[in-house]
């Protein structure tokens, strides 16, 4: 007999059935496949289990994708109070734009949801704690939020749907869009090309850098105190 005994007989090792597990499978399914792909049969496929299981833990589908982007604002860093509001302002942005680069699909979804889960309201009231310690007045950290978030989730989509994923791949594609392009009839394009965008070290990821730095420093606190 091995070491320990033998095992019950019907016993099982697998992990039990949880929100969490199935949240996380569903963040995993649509990360592979996108959120069209997400349907209850999807989700509990990977998790061995029929699909029926699931809604002892999920209310359905509207209940998954709720708790799918509240997995996605638990992955972003929050803003900590007592720092200064833009640096915080930045690197909530960046910490923004690399979840939902892990997460394309989540893009179209992170203000969506009617019924915010806990890491959603954290993350938001986070931010505008940032704004206020700052110098906001109420209706400036709401623009100020707003604007920032219009740019971020703006941007991910536009860079999300380019036709390259990496500088080679930009060289490859500008190369071959201008081989077909007539230069003489588009002579803007062909010199941002060339003398721009073909340049060594040029990659399109900068251009997040550049408008955030135009939009964080044209923001400006509106009540009287000092800055944090």
């Amino acid at each position: 007999m091995p070491e320990g005994g033998k095992r019950r007989r019907g016993t099982s090792t697998r992990t039990p059935l949880s929100r969490e597990r199935v949240i996380r499978a569903a963040v995993a399914v649509a990360d592979e496949k996108g959120a069209t792909a997400l349907t209850m049969r999807a989700i509990a496929e990977p998790l061995g289990v029929e699909a029926m299981s699931l809604y002892h833990h999920v209310a359905g589908r509207d209940d998954v994708l709720d708790g799918m982007v509240d997995a996605v604002f638990g992955e972003i860093e929050l803003p900590k109070g007592g720092t200064e509001w833009k640096s915080a302002m930045r690197r909530r942005a960046e910490s923004v734009r690399a979840a939902l680069r892990r997460h394309p699909w989540a893009v179209g979804l992170m203000d969506s949801r009617s019924r915010p889960g806990p890491a959603t309201l954290r993350h938001h009231d986070a931010v505008l704690g940032v704004l206020r310690a700052g110098g906001f007045s109420v209706p400036m950290a709401v623009h100020a939020f707003s604007l920032i978030d219009s740019y971020l989730y703006g941007f991910v989509l536009q860079e999300l749907s380019l036709p390259f994923g990496d500088s080679a791949e930009q060289d490859e594609v500008t190369g071959a869009i201008l081989r077909d392009m007539p230069a003489d009839a588009y002579p803007h394009l062909a010199e941002v090309a060339a003398e721009h965008v073909l340049n060594p070290g040029y990659d399109y990821a900068d251009e997040f850098d550049f408008g955030l730095t135009v939009i964080l420093d044209a923001l400006r606190p509106d009540e009287d105190g000092t800055q944090v």
